[in-house]
């Protein structure tokens, strides 16, 4: 028996919020297309949970801004889960956060977390269901599938979908709209929504000041000199962006 599962088109969605640089464009472009946004955050045991207190006042400020809260925001708390992931550095303090150079060419090194997005989507995905939504955004990149993250790449999420349309009464659609962006069309595109990258939080070592060497990091830089202005967030080692003729984000 086949069954025709619903789309409609609703008010509201849900997006997986981090409070890094690629997360919150995809926060500000969910805002664009629905009314009341519920962003999630994930405490999985990594070690940059800065991130999370980074994410909650973001929503903080821009549900001031629009004097009405059109963002919702939870953190579900999933650490248990975490402890068990002992092949990723993010979530095992027994294994050093690599440098960028060290990784140059590895297909899937540790920063890897098993089965992240997996996890953090068929979550979003029954909180939408729940919700009555029919979106799910989440911020996968093109500097992702090309560092190894596979559930981060166009067939994992389209595979993904297949399975979530399988629901017999409401298919809920996974949506990457920076999927095929580069990290400078990124932050370009962040700053034709206007994002504030200054408070964002790129770094997977989880100090307060970003290192600016691991793989995150360095990917950020990248996009950030490629775009030709100045990362507004502070890093722990000098950024000589005169010699990449970078100049202020305005």
């Amino acid at each position: 028996m086949h069954y025709n599962c619903k789309m409609q088109e609703d008010s509201n969605c849900v997006v997986l919020f981090s409070g890094g640089m690629d997360s919150t464009v995809v926060l500000h472009h969910a805002l664009q297309q629905h009314q009341y946004v519920h962003a999630i955050s994930f405490n999985y045991g990594q070690r940059h949970t800065r991130e999370l207190v980074i994410a909650q006042d973001y929503i903080l400020n821009l549900n001031t801004q629009f004097g009405v809260a059109r963002i919702k925001s939870s953190i579900f708390d999933i650490a248990s889960v975490g402890k068990y992931l002992t092949s990723s550095s993010i979530t095992s303090t027994d294994i050093d956060v690599p440098k960028m150079k060290d990784v140059i060419g590895d297909p899937q090194n540790s920063t890897y977390v098993p089965n992240r997005n997996m996890m953090f989507l068929s979550i979003a995905a029954a909180c939408a269901e729940s919700a009555q939504a029919s979106k799910v955004y989440y911020g996968a990149a093109l500097a992702d599938d090309t560092s190894g993250f596979w559930d981060c790449c166009q067939p994992f999420r389209d595979q993904l979908n297949a399975l979530l349309s399988l629901n017999r009464r409401n298919c809920i659609e996974i949506q990457a709209p920076l999927i095929n962006m580069s990290k400078r069309e990124i932050i370009e595109y962040g700053h034709a929504l206007g994002v504030d990258f200054s408070c964002t939080h790129t770094c997977y070592k989880g100090l307060d000041i970003a290192c600016g060497e691991c793989p995150s990091c360095s990917a950020r830089l990248r996009g950030w000199i490629d775009a030709g202005y100045i990362d507004p967030i502070v890093y722990n080692r000098n950024i000589d962006w005169e010699k990449f003729n970078c100049k202020k984000l305005k």
